[in-house]
């Protein structure tokens, strides 16, 4: 079953998502990329608190590239977490309510979940040409000369994700795959 999230609520309803759920998520996104993320713990010293509007916010691990004519960008596809996990608690406990990506997480992000009561989304990477179809618009917000690693902030609409790590600590991505090794090992 599709859950329909207004990312503008997202916090509202945070606790009843569950680990496996897919959701179609409309509203505000930021992207963001390893550097930018170097930046923002930067400014997240210096100033103590998020900067550019992501308090209560998502963040969405990708590097837009150049938009083709009629569109908002030219396809637009989920980055390897694992390469924002040295950022992530630091941004989670300062206020940042998800981010999306791909891949499995290090262990202690899904505690930091569980203890900031945040939210972990993978999209399905390969797809980012269909992702970019949900993109309504995109604004430039910080970090110009980082190119495609530069702060947007985007709207979105029906954007196809499930939840990989819940408020609980729930871990979908490493219970698939510890349940898919139980399986081998009863094979062997």
């Amino acid at each position: 079953m599709q859950k329909h999230i207004d990312l503008a609520k997202l916090s509202e309803v945070k606790g009843s998502l569950s680990a496996g759920d897919f959701c179609l998520l409309s509203g505000t996104l930021f992207t963001a990329r390893d550097q930018a993320h170097i930046r923002l713990l930067n400014e997240l010293k210096r100033s103590k608190t998020l900067p550019y509007g992501l308090e209560g916010a998502c963040i969405f691990y990708a590097g837009p590239s150049p938009a083709k004519d009629g569109y908002v960008f030219g396809s637009v596809g989920p980055t390897t977490s694992a390469r924002m996990d040295f950022a992530a608690p630091e941004l989670y406990r300062a206020g940042l309510i998800a981010t999306i990506g791909k891949g499995v997480r290090s262990e202690n992000i899904a505690e930091v979940c569980k203890e900031e009561q945040t939210l972990y989304f993978v999209a399905v990477g390969g797809a980012a040409c269909e992702l970019a179809n949900h993109v309504i618009s995109s604004e430039l917000v910080a970090y110009e000369d980082l190119g495609p690693e530069a702060i947007r902030k985007i709207e979105v609409k029906d954007f196809p994700v499930f939840v990989a790590i819940d408020t609980s600590g729930n871990d979908l991505l490493r219970s698939v795959a510890a349940q898919a090794y139980e399986r081998k090992e009863k094979l062997n």
